[in-house]
C-alpha cells in the first residue's frame, strides 16, 4: 500500500504540466493584449480588429481545455464487475479454461455486450478491478481503474483521453492550433521589426519575440498531434488500438468498429452540426456497447448507437454474430497481453505482450 504523503506528492506532481499550460496561456495573454495590442500596434482599427479576433479563439481554447481536464473518466458499470464470490471461484479455477467457462458464463447471465476477446477466444479480464472489460475498455495505471473506450493518459491534462473526454480533448487540440497560428501570423511583422531592430525599445519588444517563438513552436507540435487524432477519429480508432487492433472471435480487425467516415464522425462529435465544435459532450452511445462494421453493411446510419439508452447493455441494439473459425485458438497461439498495466503479468514481472508486433491483416467475412 502507497504511503499516504507519497500519494499526495505524486498527485501534487501530476498537476505540474497543467500549471506550465496554463502559466504560458496567461503569460500569452498578457504579450499579445498588454505589449502588442495596447502598447506596440499604433493603429486604432488593427488594434480592435486584432482584440476582436484573438478573444472567441482564446474562449474556446480555455473552455475546451478545461472541459478536457476536469470531465469525469468513464467508469465502467457495476455489471461487469465480479462479486466477491464469483472472483473467489475465478482464482480458485484449475485452469485456465475453467476460468474462461466462469466469465463466459457471468457474461451470458447479465447479458453484456461484450464482443471483443483475447487471443485465445476467452473475454478479456482485469485482475485488477476484477471485472470483465467491455469492449475498448483498458485499465489505466495512473487512474487505477478501468476506463471505457480508453485513449490514453494525457499528462497535459491530467486526465484519462476516453469516451466521456475523447470530443474535448480533439477540439482542445484544434482550437490550441487555431489559437497558436493566429498569434503567430498576427504577431509576425512586429516580430520582424525587433528582430531586424528597425523598431521598439526596453522589455516589451522580449515579450514579443517570444511571443512568436512560443506560438510557432507550440503551433508545429499541435499541428502534428491533431492531425493524427483527426485521422484516428475518421477510422473509429483509438491510440491504442492503432497499435494493438481489437481481437474479435474471428481474429484481430484494426477496421473492426470503422462504420465510414461519416458515421466515424458521428460517434465522436454527435449528429447535431450546432454542437459539433463546441465543448459540450455530444458524443453517441454508452461508451459500453459499439456496432461494428458488419452492423455498417445492413445499415447505413447510425441509429444502432444513437438509440442507445445509458447507461445500456445491448437493450435496443442488435449486434451482429460475426465467423466463428473452429481452429482459430489454435491458429492465434499466445494469450493476448496488451500493453497497459493491469492485465496478466508474466512470472518475472514484466508484462508479456501480444505476438501482433506488426500488423496484421485480416479479411473480414462479408
Amino acid at each position: 500500500m502507497v504511503p499516504w504523503a507519497v500519494r499526495c506528492c505524486l498527485a501534487t506532481v501530476r498537476w505540474l504540466p497543467v500549471v506550465f499550460i496554463t502559466a504560458v496561456v496567461a503569460w500569452s495573454y498578457y504579450a499579445y493584449v498588454i505589449q502588442l495590442c495596447i502598447i506596440t500596434v499604433e493603429s486604432v482599427p488593427e488594434k480592435i480588429i486584432y482584440l476582436l479576433l484573438y478573444h472567441p479563439f482564446l474562449i474556446l481554447f480555455a473552455w475546451s481545455y478545461w472541459k478536457t481536464i476536469f470531465a469525469d473518466p468513464s467508469p465502467v458499470p457495476k455489471q461487469f464487475y465480479l462479486s466477491d464470490s464469483d472472483v473467489q471461484r475465478f482464482q480458485t479455477a484449475e485452469n485456465e479454461e475453467a476460468q474462461r467457462q466462469i466469465l463466459a458464463k457471468m457474461a451470458r447471465e447479465r447479458d453484456l455486450p461484450v464482443q471483443c476477446r483475447t487471443v485465445t477466444g476467452a473475454y478479456r479480464y482485469c485482475e485488477k478491478c476484477k471485472m470483465i472489460k467491455p469492449d475498448r475498455a483498458h485499465h489505466c495505471s495512473v487512474c487505477g481503474t478501468c476506463i471505457l473506450k480508453m485513449d490514453h493518459h494525457c499528462p497535459w491534462v491530467n486526465n484519462c483521453v476516453c469516451f466521456n473526454t475523447y470530443k474535448f480533448f480533439v477540439i482542445f487540440l484544434g482550437y490550441g492550433l487555431l489559437y497558436c497560428i493566429y498569434v503567430s501570423l498576427t504577431v509576425l511583422k512586429y516580430f520582424i521589426q525587433f528582430w531586424s531592430g528597425g523598431a521598439g525599445q526596453g522589455m516589451g519588444r522580449f515579450h514579443i519575440l517570444f511571443l512568436f517563438f512560443t506560438a510557432a513552436m507550440f503551433a508545429i507540435s499541435l499541428a502534428s498531434l491533431f492531425g493524427y487524432h483527426c485521422y484516428l477519429s475518421s477510422q473509429n480508432r483509438s491510440t491504442l488500438e492503432s497499435f494493438r487492433p481489437p481481437i474479435f472471435r474471428s481474429g484481430p480487425d484494426k477496421n473492426g468498429f470503422s462504420l465510414g467516415a461519416r458515421a466515424n464522425f458521428q460517434e465522436v462529435f454527435g449528429d447535431n452540426k450546432k454542437t459539433w465544435f463546441l465543448p459540450m459532450f455530444t458524443s453517441m452511445g454508452d461508451g459500453v456497447s459499439y456496432p461494428t462494421r458488419v452492423d455498417a453493411n445492413a445499415a447505413n446510419t447510425y441509429n444502432t448507437m444513437g438509440n442507445t439508452a445509458s447507461p445500456s447493455f445491448g437493450d435496443g441494439v442488435t449486434y451482429p454474430t460475426r465467423t466463428v473459425d473452429d481452429d482459430s485458438d489454435q491458429l492465434l497461439g499466445q494469450r493476448q497481453r496488451w500493453a497497459e498495466e493491469g492485465d496478466v503479468n508474466s512470472p518475472s514481472g514484466q508484462t508479456r505482450y501480444s505476438a501482433f508486433d506488426n500488423e496484421v491483416v485480416f479479411t473480414a467475412p462479408k
